[in-house]
């Protein structure tokens, strides 16, 4: 997640620099052409190329406004998952009677229940877009901890040994971490030290968690469909090799030696309809380890630092900072 007040031009500019590369050959191959070879006939009238330029443009709008969506959704969801983390810390300390050692292993294991949730969710995808040159060049502004860091040693500071390799030895590390927080409630339960209602009660935020990861999964395992995706691409980059073919001829009423003003100007419209795509293309996977990402591991310290109050301790962990404006 970007922090500061927005994206400086330098960044964009560097970060797109590549399609600008190959926009201005694309710009400078028809205007030499139709300049210095005298192909006057590769001029097109630019009523068609205007007519492909509203619907890349409208096509555009799609994407964002759906991926802005994804987005959004993933926000609720952490937000939601903050809530009830504070709720479960909450229950815990006060409907729980029994000694703080059983608190803290409740409180601990659901520590552990967001590393590993969010270690799940930076897992790369094939369809993610992290693996492109110009957002791994981006990502070395900051740093990924769930990249950096490994889920062995995390889970190491709140779970026991057994409980570590019983979740590491599945699959799905974060649904099994829940099942074991259910067996531990069962078990209070029959020894008398939590109430019917308080077990109901619990349960129910147990259940709210797992909707939870359920819907971040969701959002995970299922990118923004591949044909709207494809058929933007299609559009825009079709406009950006017409465009200069469009322009010869408008400059060209200018004057003789307008017409190189067919470069700068194809560059200009190019990167705006490209970088459009690209603001969309780097925020449609809001957990794949991009700068536009949900800051998951700052949410999780934000949690475990409330929780760990409400144990009354005194060595909590410091809240995480933003790296170069970039907070994860």
């Amino acid at each position: 997640m970007h922090t500061g007040t927005h994206y400086r031009l330098k960044e964009f500019l560097v970060w797109t620099r590549r399609d600008i590369y190959i926009v201005i050959v694309i710009a400078a191959i028809p205007t030499i052409l139709y300049q210095l070879l005298d192909f006057k006939w590769l001029a097109i009238p630019w009523l068609p190329i205007a007519l492909i330029g509203t619907a890349a443009a409208f096509i555009l709008g799609f994407k964002s406004t759906q991926i802005y969506n994804r987005l959004w959704e993933a926000r609720q969801i952490w937000g939601s998952i903050a809530a009830t983390s504070r709720t479960w810390g909450v229950m815990v300390t006060n409907f729980v009677h029994s000694e703080t050692r059983i608190h803290q292993q409740l409180i601990y294991r659901h520590f552990a229940w967001l590393t590993a949730l969010r270690f799940q969710l930076r897992k790369p995808q094939p369809w993610e877009n992290m693996s492109k040159p110009h957002n791994q060049e981006y990502s070395k502004l900051f740093s990924i901890p769930e990249w950096d860091m490994n889920i062995e040693d995390e889970l190491k500071k709140y779970i026991t040994d057994e409980e570590r390799h019983y979740a590491l030895s599945k699959k799905n590390r974060a649904t099994q971490l829940i099942t074991l927080q259910a067996r531990q409630l069962s078990i209070l339960r029959e020894s008398g030290a939590l109430t019917d209602s308080a077990y109901i009660e619990m349960q129910k935020r147990l259940a709210d968690l797992a909707e939870q990861q359920a819907r971040c999964e969701r959002i995970k395992d299922f990118p923004y469909p591949r044909q709207f995706a494809s058929i933007t691409l299609f559009f825009v980059w079709l406009f950006v090799i017409l465009l200069p073919f469009g322009m010869l001829n408008e400059f060209q009423q200018v004057g003789e030696y307008f017409v190189w003003l067919t470069i700068p100007f194809s560059l200009i419209v190019s990167w705006v309809f490209i970088s459009l795509d690209r603001v969309g293309e780097a925020a449609e996977n809001p957990f794949e380890g991009s700068s536009n990402d949900i800051p998951m591991a700052a949410l999780s310290r934000g949690i475990e630092i409330d929780l760990r109050e409400m144990l009354d301790e005194d060595n909590l962990p410091l809240p995480l900072n933003p790296m170069n404006n970039i907070l994860m």
